[in-house]
């Protein structure tokens, strides 16, 4: 199978790598100095299971590419612009595309069914730029657990042996295509499934977002060091729990476990969000927590505790910069 990775970040980087050790014929859209690194001495992913090192064709050219068999893009949300502006040369003319994001995708209303199927999600995708390049009928969604991230140009640490890919189409079916990434996936060591319901698994893994993702930007700290406060651990809590409020007006329940998770959660990591504050890149706000409460609002779900967390962690980027100013 031919497989382009658009995104070679941390968890590009780690599916990229496991593609490769399955067996598959993957090839890497990177930038900078980590497309550099990659060229010159290959891509090094660091596992609980063993360290994978890869040669991989590498390029910041979709054009040297051509058409693949699939596509999985795994940058984050202010770069899909440049996505939809480059993807094209990738395209043959069945090619799916797997969007392997956090927060909510820009198809999120397509096929949704109820009031609000087809509802537009600027947030996620300015001018439907994604819509016209990529397309609905092509598009999978997928949510991707791997605490990972880029230790140096050209590698890749991964914190905790238990990844996994979740995969699904936006109508709900079981399609050969879907099936064929994942078992390419689970070829290299990587857990991977198809869901019928894929977007019961984005707010799955949203909880864990809006739980720690705020705290941890306004503490500085990942998320164990972050919990150490008690007071922190059942903030992140609440905040889980008006996620699952929103999730279930939308017509996605989640059982009382999905926030206990939260709660509980133990890992050393750094979200990923933290790391782009730290570092000066671009932040997922907007589709992390500013989407979840505009849909709170459309769904009439009060969100007290969210509303002031995400303010707070607005006002953290905008004193470094990384998000507009209030007009």
């Amino acid at each position: 199978m031919k497989l382009t990775i658009y995104g070679a970040g941390a968890i590009g980087g780690h599916v990229a790598a496991r593609l490769h050790r399955g067996g598959a014929r993957v090839s890497l859209i990177a930038r900078g100095a980590h497309l550099a690194a990659i060229k010159a001495s290959g891509l090094t992913v660091h596992t609980p299971d063993g360290v994978v090192e890869a040669r991989i064709p590498a390029t910041d050219n979709p054009a040297d590419l051509g058409p693949q068999d699939a596509v999985i893009v795994t940058v984050k949300t202010p770069a899909l612009p440049s996505v939809a502006a480059g993807i094209a040369p990738l395209l043959g003319p069945h090619t799916p595309v797997l969007f392997v994001m956090n927060g909510i995708p820009w198809w999120y209303f397509d096929h949704h069914g109820g009031p609000h199927d087809g509802l537009r999600l600027p947030e996620a995708d300015p001018g439907d730029a994604l819509r016209h390049a990529v397309g609905i009928a092509r598009t999978l969604g997928g949510v991707v657990y791997s605490a990972s991230e880029v230790s140096a140009p050209g590698v890749v640490h991964c914190e905790r042996g238990n990844s996994r890919l979740i995969l699904g189409e936006p109508d709900g079916r079981i399609t050969d295509r879907a099936k064929a990434i994942a078992a390419a996936l689970e070829a290299g060591g990587m857990t991977a499934s198809v869901s019928p319901d894929i977007r019961t698994e984005v707010w799955a893994k949203l909880l864990g977002n809006l739980g720690s993702g705020p705290l941890c930007i306004l503490t500085r700290m990942g998320v164990r060091d972050t919990y150490a406060d008690p007071l922190l651990r059942e903030a992140a809590w609440r905040s889980a729990e008006e996620g699952r409020a929103i999730a279930a007006a939308l017509g996605r329940p989640l059982p009382p476990e999905s926030s206990e998770r939260v709660r509980n959660a133990t890992m050393a990591h750094k979200p990923s969000i933290l790391q782009d504050l730290e570092l000066g890149r671009p932040m997922e706000l907007d589709t992390l927590f500013g989407l979840p409460l505009k849909l709170a609002r459309i769904a009439g779900v009060p969100t007290p505790q969210l509303d002031l967390l995400v303010a707070l962690a607005k006002q953290a980027a905008r004193a470094k910069g990384l998000y507009p100013p209030i007009a």
